[in-house]
């Protein structure tokens, strides 16, 4: 699914910084993922996004879908359904498995839906 390569710039920028703090991602009260090694992702002028290390996602709740999005900034991302306690959430998280020079740093990361999947950066 490769598109146009676009390069972050003053009209649409695109930050990656280590977030610094512990990121935990949960299920209705239930942990799916836990990590102390987030990057946040900041693009124009969408919120900030939570890329945590797959590593640090239970892969015992995760399979692949055929599902796939290319962002011209940031390349082809692949998704996961997430099943938490029998529930699928199909497509809640998404990962760029190759990504453009720009953004490399997200590789091998995952992001979530916050309709999905509840995000909290703790101190």
């Amino acid at each position: 699914m490769t598109g146009r390569m676009r390069v972050p710039g003053p009209d649409h920028p695109i930050t990656i910084e280590p977030t610094g703090a512990r990121v935990v991602a949960r299920v209705g009260g239930r942990i799916v993922a836990d990590t102390t090694a987030a990057l946040t992702l900041r693009e124009a002028s969408y919120p900030p996004v939570q890329y945590i290390p797959l590593a640090d996602v239970d892969p015992a709740l995760l399979s692949s879908t055929p599902t796939t999005t290319h962002c011209p900034y940031k390349g082809d991302a692949a998704y996961r359904t997430l099943t938490v306690d029998g529930v699928e959430l199909t497509d809640a998280l998404w990962v760029y498995e190759e990504p453009y020079p720009a953004v490399a740093q997200i590789a091998g990361h995952a992001a979530f839906y916050p309709d999905k999947v509840e995000v909290t950066v703790e101190d």
